[in-house]
């Protein structure tokens, strides 16, 4: 009898001990993070092994032994690894992350884009925040079917893109978050009569957003935007050179200048408004939208010049000839010389 006692003593102590263990390796706390909470980035294709260690090596758990036998238990470890963006917390148990997991819970991301010169800046910048790198990115959006799907050139790329804060998911398509973005684009215009505004100006959406690429450069100072983006479109209707600064730097492609000087306005670029007639054939900075509402309610006025106050204050003035021009631009250059501002 004693013996059999004893057996079941340690039967008992046995099932008491693998109950405990089991018991804390799936309830226990085994997420101990430096904060409340932490983001964990799951790649496209991840499997359990690659899931492991990346959970390591961000010491997100504690106990790798528990994770893996849990993962067992609720059979993780045979399931396809969703992958995306989580966000974990402080102190779960193994069950809560593998459950978490398991669901998809995906955090979303706040994809922000704006101020950008080039597109490939603004490739750069997106391809920064998700998934997808920028060479695919960019191999996607300058594909020949991308592009004539859209009946676009490559030049009027930028002009497809609104510069704003948009929810996504980190591991979303390239082409289901372009037609995100191109949705977004699509409601701006049907908005406040912006298709109708651009027809009256002889314009469409794309020539809007060039024309308010150069305005944008302009001036800073947002009540003069509809004043400048008047002064163009009266150029424009007059088939005179637009006679852009803005867009001389970008044909130049050296945003480090500050004065434009008689040899940049010779280089040979159809973005250099010096040399060639109406629009450049892009933009020359990706515009924000108040930019493009102020060329689409541009001031109905008379001038057809501006030229930089001698201030400093980022305000111009405007004039309704050459002659009163070419005053006002001696002013501008004489105070650029008096501070010695030669490039």
């Amino acid at each position: 009898m004693k013996k059999l006692v004893s057996i079941l003593f340690v039967i008992m102590l046995l099932l008491g001990t693998a109950s405990y263990y089991f018991y804390h390796a799936i309830w226990a706390p085994n997420i101990i993070l430096s904060s409340e909470k932490a983001d964990l980035y799951i790649p496209s294709n991840c499997n359990f092994e690659q899931l492991k260690s990346t959970l390591i090596k961000n010491n997100f758990i504690t106990n790798k032994s528990s994770f893996e036998l849990t993962s067992k238990l609720m059979k993780y470890d045979q399931q396809k690894i969703k992958p995306g963006l989580y966000e974990i917390k402080n102190n779960w148990s193994n069950r809560e992350l593998i459950q978490h997991l398991r669901l998809g819970k995906q955090k979303p991301v706040k994809l922000t884009f704006n101020n950008f010169r080039t597109f490939e800046e603004l490739i750069g910048a997106i391809a920064s925040q998700i998934e997808s790198d920028s060479s695919s990115l960019h191999k996607y959006l300058y594909s020949s079917s991308f592009l004539d799907s859209l009946s676009i050139s490559k030049d009027e790329l930028m002009c497809q893109f609104l510069p704003n804060t948009y929810e996504i998911y980190w591991n979303t398509s390239i082409p289901t978050l372009v037609k995100k973005l191109l949705n977004e684009k699509e409601k701006f215009w049907s908005k406040n009569n912006r298709i109708e505004k651009a027809k009256q100006l002889n314009l469409n959406p794309t020539e809007v957003c060039i024309l308010a690429s150069i305005v944008e450069k302009e001036t800073l100072v947002a009540d003069e935007k509809s004043r400048v983006a008047g002064v163009y479109l009266n150029r424009l209707e007059r088939g005179i050179l637009l006679q852009a600064d803005p867009t001389v730097v970008y044909a130049v492609g050296d945003f480090s200048i500050r004065r434009v000087l008689n040899k940049h306005l010779k280089f040979d670029s159809p973005y250099n408004t010096y040399k060639y007639e109406g629009l450049p054939p892009g933009p020359i900075y990706l515009p924000d939208n108040s930019t493009v509402d102020a060329v689409l309610n541009a001031e109905d006025h008379s001038f057809l010049y501006f030229c930089a106050r001698p201030d400093n204050s980022g305000r111009h003035d405007f004039a309704k000839n050459l002659s009163a021009h070419n005053l006002n631009a001696r002013k501008y250059q004489n105070w650029l010389n008096n501070r010695g501002i030669r490039r």
